[in-house]
């Protein structure tokens, strides 16, 4: 997988992660206007890539990877803070999820945007009625669209 940047990442085998590689190659160049990627986790490893000084320059500084999610992108030209699931058995973005998130994000100096993607519709079907509002969903087998769990308007930050 390689990032917007050009840097080469190896992720370990397996379906989360061939998710993740989808959301670097076709949700980021589709959705993310200057993007900037902050943090990859490995289904393995839990961290593959970790920007440090990014993460400080957000507010992130003091974040525990345990805590973080799957993908974080920071739209530079929008100043939103993509915040991205990958959903292949488990880990949406549920009312829950998104309280401790919100909280987790608190100190960011960027809006937070909620992103749930998922490989497919069925796995996606899984999840539907547990999705957080004020939400994204994103489907790798559709991945010119996404699914606005909100209502107002499309991709952004919603109001703390």
């Amino acid at each position: 997988m390689t990032l917007p940047d050009g840097t080469a990442l190896e992720l370990s085998p397996g379906a989360h992660n061939l998710l993740q590689a989808a959301i670097i190659r076709d949700f980021v160049p589709q959705f993310v206007a200057q993007p900037e990627v902050i943090y990859i986790a490995d289904a393995l490893s839990r961290q593959l890539f970790k920007n440090d000084a990014l993460l400080d320059e957000v507010g992130l500084f003091a974040l525990d990877h345990r805590l973080l999610p799957d993908v974080v992108v920071l739209d530079r030209q929008r100043g939103w803070l993509l915040i991205i699931e990958a959903v292949a058995s488990s880990g949406h973005i549920s009312p829950i999820r998104k309280v401790e998130l919100d909280r987790l994000l608190k100190s960011s100096l960027f809006p937070p945007v909620f992103v749930s993607a998922f490989p497919d519709y069925a796995t996606f079907g899984r999840f539907a009625g547990d999705i957080a509002w004020e939400t994204e969903v994103w489907v790798a087998d559709h991945a010119t669209h996404m699914i606005h769990y909100n209502g107002e308007r499309f991709l952004g930050p919603y109001n703390r």
